[in-house]
């Protein structure tokens, strides 16, 4: 598998992809190459950000409501699709995680820690990178909009399974064209 850890700008890390600002590239985990083909796969469903880590247990004791969750939701006609951003230790377990977990991904390094910044979400361990001005740390989702803007935020960290009631499925805003 190649190696997708590069280095980039702000403004070429959110690059636009049918009128989104969704980071560039996305990954799919099982072929560990870049998505082409984005806007079909996006296409109709709501779409969220997961902020995690594999070493986390707060996060793994989240992840089976998550997943509930998001078969409810597709259940119901309303699709859901997360796109994992990892605070593992290397691209390596990056990869693996989002594999296990069934979601795309964004490349270790760079894009995920423009990503925390952006959303202000980090692991504890990860206070001396990025300093102590965060809203949460993991897990926590930030649901998007249509445009690839923060829709929604749910606070998994603080308030565990019962914050995805917070999620604005129904929102036409959330869903992609």
């Amino acid at each position: 598998m190649r190696s997708t850890t590069t280095t980039m700008t702000t403004s070429k890390l959110f690059s636009s992809l049918a009128g989104s600002s969704l980071p560039q590239p996305i990954i799919d985990p099982s072929t560990g190459e870049e998505l082409t083909d984005l806007d079909d796969k996006l296409k109709e469903k709501r779409v969220a950000f997961y902020f995690s880590a594999g070493w986390c247990p707060m996060c793994t004791s989240f992840e089976p409501a998550l997943a509930s969750f998001q078969q409810n939701a597709k259940d119901a006609g309303k699709p859901i699709e997360l796109i994992y951003i990892s605070s593992d230790r290397n691209e390596e377990t990056n990869i693996k995680r989002a594999s296990q977990l069934n979601m795309y991904t964004v490349p270790f390094g760079d894009q995920t820690a423009e990503l925390k910044k952006k959303y202000k979400i980090w692991a504890g361990s990860e206070t001396m990178k990025f300093g102590f001005g965060r809203r949460s740390g993991v897990p926590a989702l930030v649901v998007l909009d249509q445009n690839g803007e923060e829709l929604a935020f749910v606070a998994a960290e603080s308030q565990g399974a019962k914050a995805l009631a917070t999620w604005p499925l129904d929102e036409d805003l959330g869903i992609w064209g």
